[in-house]
């Protein structure tokens, strides 16, 4: 369509301009009866993905968005298809993930008759997302789209909804003149904010550096490694900001808080600053820092003033990431580290090295026959993909063991996809094809996930094979829901009548068989390197592969003695660890 006035002949015909417009490559979902959206697209070069539930599709959008960085797109029906999606909004919202949600309305002269999936949409979905609006006029689309598009993608990112009353799917779309750009404006921080923090920070003798998932594609030549070498600071991502600095990097000492273990988690008690970049210094984050009338200061650089927190001493600049790191590092040009702060930092990081080495070889020896470790699957994957991969993950109980840094590391070139601390069961499994078809096609891509987790994702393994999606998903199999049962056990004992996994055939080998895809199971340690090779070069040349893994129960990740709740027991391991780097 050319920049001046015209008309788009359908609502959907607008929508598809307006995806090309944005430079979407991929749209999900399930649309509802009206199968116009699906002509729309037909002859557009957007991929299509059609889901087998609408919950699956919005994270699949979701893995898309976070790997690509512009917004995820998906298309659902009324009703119920938007109650099915709410979980996956709960998870874009809490992720922060630029999302565009499309549904369809009932129609305007059959608002309040109890309209065949009838739904007040609008009161449902607002307390998911940033904007939501209902389109009842066809004049009122373009604008709808554009101001979508621009609050999904500024200010803090997050889904945004919108809804399409079915009288006005198949009425042409005035428009008039180009549609506007839709990419994020960074804003740059105020320079007395600016001054005033660089100050605090200049003052720092211990300083360490918390990665949040805001840093996510804003550390374009390794600004923020370079800025921790000017301070001498450690380094530690949130689960949602790892894979944006380089695991590999001297002064990076693993994922804060909860998966945080002796003996860097010394770190935290000897440090003077933190220096928070894009996090939210959500309750995982922040588990085992230094509480009390002297806990630990921190300076917060964060987008959106809905993501501050200000229970903690020290100060703020609300500003883009990237604008406010090489503002600082202007004004800190000069400065001069403590060296011996420096060298710390390394001395733990090696000291972590050889423990996580102790721990993965303890864990060995206590594995049962019939299971494999999961640091040895962790060890061997790193084998058998080249680096670069991008690795998906749940947050089940034995798949946390990926989160534990250096059990599994990422370096220069490698990425991350985690759920947010909603952590919603089969997130990954679902966002891991997202994820494969926002990458470029020679990026590795492997989902780590539980097996209660890819049972509930396995109604879309047809939707895999037909998207051409080739991920490498190992499956920990510890008979079911894991964590639920290390809870259980603690409460009721081995002897309870209730019971979250059992020992049983998973029958995924005969789903992934009808779909064309591969699988293989692996109980013998040993025969797990040849299983993840084989399974790499089938999806290497473009077919999905399956390995499950049986793993025990009682495999737990580093530091941790049992669930408890919602939160791990933590082993008293510290003193231990400092007597054995002294």
């Amino acid at each position: 369509m050319s920049q001046d006035t015209a008309a788009h002949p359908s609502a959907w015909a607008a929508i598809a301009d307006h995806l090309h417009h944005l430079g979407t490559t991929a749209v999900f979902g399930l649309p509802g009866d009206d199968m116009a959206p699906l002509g729309a697209l037909e002859h557009s070069d957007v991929r299509v993905v059609l889901c087998r539930d609408q919950r699956n599709a919005v994270f699949m959008a979701t893995g898309y968005a976070l790997a690509a960085g512009r917004p995820g797109v998906c298309v659902i029906g009324k009703g119920p298809a938007v109650t099915n999606a709410l979980t996956g909004l709960l998870e874009a919202r809490s992720a922060a993930v630029p999302l565009i949600l499309i549904a369809d309305g009932t129609r305007l002269d059959r608002v309040g008759t109890g309209a065949f999936q009838e739904l007040d949409q609008l009161a449902a979905v607002r307390p998911y997302v940033k904007w939501a609006v209902r389109v009842d006029h066809a004049e009122r689309l373009p604008g709808a789209l554009e101001k979508a598009a621009a609050l999904a993608v500024n200010g803090t990112p997050g889904p945004v909804y919108v809804e399409l009353a079915e009288q006005i799917a198949g009425e042409p779309v005035p428009r008039t003149g180009a549609w506007r750009p839709a990419v994020p404006q960074r804003p740059a921080p105020d320079p007395a904010a600016l001054a005033a923090t660089a100050a605090r920070i200049a003052a720092a003798e211990r300083p360490l550096l918390l990665v949040g998932g805001g840093a996510r594609h804003r550390n374009a030549d390794r600004r923020i490694e370079r800025f921790a070498e000017r301070l001498g600071a450690g380094i530690f991502t949130t689960a949602s900001g790892r894979g944006t600095v380089a695991e590999d990097h001297p002064l990076h000492c693993g994922v804060s808080g909860l998966y945080t273990v002796a003996p860097v988690d010394a770190l935290w008690r000897e440090a003077d600053l933190v220096v928070a970049l894009g996090s939210r210094l959500e309750e995982t984050a922040t588990f085992g820092w230094p509480e009390g009338a002297d806990q630990l200061p921190v300076v917060q650089a964060v987008l959106g003033e809905e993501s501050l927190v200000l229970d903690r001493p020290g100060s703020y600049v609300l500003a883009d990431v990237a604008a406010t790191v090489d503002g600082w590092a202007g004004l800190l040009d000069g400065h001069r580290p403590d060296g011996a702060w420096a060298e710390r930092v390394r001395s733990v990081r090696a000291a972590l090295a050889q423990r996580a080495a102790d721990r993965a070889e303890e864990a060995g020896k206590r594995a049962p026959d019939g299971t494999v470790p999961v640091a040895r699957v962790l060890a061997e994957l790193e084998r058998a993909v080249p680096a670069g991969r991008v690795l998906v993950q749940e947050n089940g109980l034995q798949d946390m063991w990926s989160y534990f840094f250096p059990h599994y590391a990422l370096g220069a070139g490698g990425g991350s996809v985690v759920p947010s601390e909603q952590t919603p069961l089969g997130f990954g499994a679902a966002a891991a094809v997202g994820v494969r078809l926002a990458e470029p096609a020679g990026r590795p891509v492997v989902a780590v996930v539980g097996d209660g987790a890819f049972h509930l994702f396995r109604a879309e393994l047809p939707t895999v094979a037909d998207a051409g999606a080739a991920v490498l998903y190992v499956v920990l199999d510890n008979g079911g829901y894991g964590w639920l049962q290390s809870n259980l056990d603690r409460v009721s004992g081995p002897d309870s009548r209730f019971a979250f996994t059992r020992p049983r055939p998973t029958g995924t080998d005969g789903l992934t068989s009808a779909y064309g895809l591969n699988h293989r199971r692996v109980t013998d340690p040993d025969r797990l390197p040849d299983a993840l090779a084989a399974a790499w070069r089938e999806v290497a040349a473009g077919t999905t592969s399956v390995v499950e893994v049986a793993v025990a129960l009682a495999d737990t990740p580093p530091g941790m003695t049992g669930a408890a709740g919602d939160f791990p027991e933590r082993a008293e391991e510290t003193e231990e660890a400092e007597e054995a780097e002294a």
